[in-house]
């Protein structure tokens, strides 16, 4: 499939070029990170099953040949390999793409790799600059390591849900996977990257071992950093940041909201006028709680006296104390900023039309993301992999029969 990208600079300009990747996960975080590769240039070779197909495939809704926008979007620029990894032929073949594809990213439960002979012992034999991430839920060690879940139950593990909350109700279902993608997905891209650095400099491979649960953890920087500093538990909706303070979700006179973020003294004046209440601009932190109550309940009233389009014209572009409207994600995809940035691109697909994606957040000076095609039909590169890897049409025809390519 001869796709080409279709921005101006990309080709040799991708700014991981040479990074090669094996990627054996499937879902969210693991794709979303050698999507994020892949983008940045790197060669991406997902490596699935015809009989345990990843959900992202048959998640609604669908094209028009019945392909999974998640999927196409989470799978973009990477080639679909089909292996029956139970079967030694494919065993082989993954050994023989691991002398050129020396970066592994899966996400089985811990031993699953080891079992079927491609884990990292075996593999660092093969190649010792091997670079290995297995992204798992509770990590490759403690009670919890084989234990299953997903993203509401690393975040509930980790303590972030029950300061995230109003008093006296339960926690939010979010609409985006924070322990997936801020856990998963970002720890373990810097940890390919940094374990890459390491190789330059050694030329040694690295084991890089992240737990969703462990990395969404470490995301409790703030209030986290003041319990296990000096013992303050944080509470729902008594914190700063967490609705104990003005900064917070105004709703409007017709129902629409508005998130208020006006913390700083420049900011709260700005609002206050804003709002109408000037008599409150000196209202600061270390004022009572009492006087704090007041002071949100004053921003609340203010909000329900006009409707949304009426609060629109007043919290202009202009204006810089640190208001934004709610957007549905229909608006926010015609928001002039994300407009302006680029945030929505055309990727090529395999029949010459293309298909909008959400784009990389990466900006660089002098290199592009790369948009190749949109994820790949399952096995669509089966030939073209194992071609490369010096096998006859018929050996790949024999290999298909004896369900090696599944």
């Amino acid at each position: 499939m001869a796709l080409v990208a279709t921005q101006k600079g990309l080709g040799d300009l991708g700014i991981l070029k040479g990074l090669k990747i094996l990627d054996f996960s499937a879902l969210l975080p693991g794709p979303m990170a050698t999507m994020i590769f892949a983008d940045l240039g790197a060669e991406v070779i997902h490596v699935e099953s015809s009989k345990r197909v990843d959900l992202t495939r048959i998640m609604p809704p669908y094209d028009d040949d019945h392909e999974a926008y998640i999927h196409q979007h989470l799978n973009r620029s990477k080639k679909s390999l089909t292996l029956n990894l139970k079967s030694p032929e494919a065993v082989e073949i993954v050994k023989s793409l691991v002398h050129e594809y020396d970066v592994i990213i899966e996400g089985f439960r811990p031993g699953v790799m080891q079992r079927l002979g491609i884990g990292y012992e075996a593999l660092k034999e093969i190649n010792p600059k091997v670079i290995y991430c297995a992204i798992t839920g509770y990590g490759q060690t403690g009670p919890y390591s084989n234990r299953p879940g997903h993203d509401n139950n690393y975040l509930s593990l980790a303590g972030v849900l029950d300061y995230s909350r109003h008093k006296d109700k339960k926690p939010v279902s979010m609409g985006i996977q924070l322990a997936d993608i801020a856990g998963g997905t970002m720890h373990a891209a810097i940890g390919v990257l940094a374990a890459a650095l390491h190789r330059e400099k050694t030329g040694e491979g690295q084991y890089v071992d992240i737990s969703m649960t462990d990395a969404v953890f470490s995301l409790n920087a703030m209030y986290g950093a003041a319990y296990i500093g000096g013992g303050r538990v944080p509470q729902p909706e008594q914190e700063i940041l967490n609705g104990g303070s003005y900064y917070d979700f105004y709703k409007t006179k017709d129902g629409r909201f508005f998130s208020v973020g006006s913390l700083e003294p420049q900011f709260r004046k700005l609002l206050c006028e804003a709002l109408d209440i000037p008599e409150l601009i000196d209202n600061t932190f270390n004022d009572s709680y009492y006087t704090q109550i007041r002071f949100k309940e004053a921003v609340h009233d203010a909000f329900l006296s006009k409707t949304y389009n009426e609060w629109l014209e007043v919290f202009n572009e202009d204006f810089e104390g640190c208001v934004e409207p709610v957007l549905t994600f229909p608006e926010a995809c015609e928001h002039p900023q994300l407009k302006a940035r680029g945030m929505i691109v055309d990727i090529p697909k395999s029949d010459g039309t293309t298909q909008k994606q959400i784009a990389s957040a990466f900006k660089f000076d002098g290199a592009q993301p790369e948009y190749r095609h949109v994820g790949a039909k399952l096995g669509e590169h089966n030939e073209e992999v194992l071609s490369a890897l010096g096998f006859s049409a018929e050996e790949i025809a024999n290999l298909k029969d004896k369900g090696v390519l599944e």
